[in-house]
């Protein structure tokens, strides 16, 4: 038997593309039974990112642990309320109001399962003038404030604002359903409610969440922050800077002893003890000199041996690392961050090791499966799990 925190919780995935199936994938992971309902065909995200043997690489990941029933919700109503009947959570990410016209809303969920925890997640969220409006991620990040702080600054350049690289607005909605669920479920077993509860979790909140300190500035005075590039408005020198080979170094010199070792290391001691950079505010309002003495140093080196010395002083850096870099870092590789798997679908491959460790866990082990093929556990869940009859022939 495995200790992971989540053996026996009994989850229920009517998800599609991102939010719903990395909430899911993460409760898998931490020992979930995942039921993943497909429709006809499969899970649109199936047909995304690279393929190989007809089958897509990025699934994977995002199907892993989990057990795969195609199942057509308009006419297999019966079904999914058997099947909601013994869950004890349901996680989707259709359009709002969806399971209503479906006719399998949480009113007639609870029905079914008093103790049913219902996890929704929208793009605008469960009411509101914005409710039944289409999103996807990249309105999360847009209406959530995040688009605007990756934009360029202002009069850099006449580029739109570029999105960070990921889908954020999913991922991180996943993350706040996986957070509410299991609060809910909390209360309803160790507090003993017995209630299920229906959690609202939508992509502009989750990114607008994210915005820290800026409402109470904006009520203060109005103020609007505004994009950075690759600088910390608040800590100097903290930026991105370029070296010989093409490659970009992030440097955090933030306190005053680090910032110190910097200069020393960038052979600028006497900056150090400059008064016009005697305290982090000075630094701040003075960055373009220290930036342009940091960046007239990286730019002679490669990003590896720079990085090599300012770590050998203890001045906290990286270099940007591409998937490639991830893939061979040792470090990734003690830890199982990067590990070997053998998927039957597309052979070798590579996935990530899970984010949250628990003592007495191997991540390796983690990894229980890989995405399954469409409707690989239909007949499993249907006539093992649930023990309806198979059908002649």
């Amino acid at each position: 038997m495995s200790t992971l925190p989540l053996v026996g919780l009994k989850v229920l995935e009517i998800g599609h593309y991102i939010a719903a199936p990395f909430c899911t994938r993460i409760l898998a992971d931490l020992g979930a039974e995942v039921i993943k309902l497909e429709p006809p065909g499969g899970d649109p995200f199936r047909g995304w990112g690279a393929a190989k043997d007809g089958h897509s690489v990025w699934f994977s990941i995002h199907g892993r642990n989990k057990l795969s029933v195609e199942l057509d919700l308009k006419r297999d109503r019966d079904v999914l309320l058997r099947l909601a009947a013994r869950a004890d959570v349901l996680v989707e990410n259709l359009r709002a109001g969806q399971l209503e016209r479906l006719k399998i809303g949480p009113d007639v969920l609870h029905a079914t399962n008093p103790r049913l925890v219902i996890a929704r997640i929208s793009g605008y969220g469960q009411n509101g003038p914005y409710r039944d409006k289409p999103a996807f991620g990249a309105i999360g990040e847009a209406m959530g404030g995040l688009r605007h702080l990756t934009g360029h600054p202002s009069g850099s350049s006449d580029l739109p604002p570029p999105r960070c690289g990921v889908s954020i607005s999913d991922d991180l909605a996943g993350l706040y359903a996986a957070i509410g669920l299991l609060s809910a479920v909390w209360q309803r077993d160790a507090m003993g409610t017995g209630r299920g509860r229906v959690i609202d979790v939508n992509l502009v909140d989750s990114v607008f969440s994210l915005m820290e300190g800026m409402l109470p500035e904006y009520a203060m005075d109005e103020r609007i922050r505004q994009p950075a590039g690759a600088a910390l408005p608040t800590a100097a020198p903290t930026n991105t800077y370029p070296c010989a080979d093409g490659r970009w170094l992030c440097i955090a010199g933030n306190s005053d002893l680090i910032f110190a070792r910097l200069m020393v290391v960038i052979g600028r001691p006497e900056l150090a003890t400059n008064a016009a950079f005697a305290t982090n505010g000075l630094r701040c309002a003075n960055r373009d000199a220290l930036d342009a003495a940091i960046g007239a140093w990286t730019r002679r080196l490669p990003a590896k041996q720079a990085e090599a010395l300012l770590e050998g002083a203890e001045v906290p850096c990286s270099r940007l690392f591409d998937i490639a870099d991830c893939a061979a870092d040792s470090h990734f590789l003690a830890r199982k961050a990067v590990q070997a798997v053998d998927d039957p679908l597309i052979g070798q491959t590579l996935h990530p090791g899970p984010a949250i460790r628990l003592d007495g866990e191997r991540p390796e082990d983690v990894v229980r499966w890989t995405g399954p093929a469409v409707g690989a556990h239909t007949e499993h869940v249907l006539h093992t799990l649930l023990g309806l009859p198979r059908l002649a022939g």
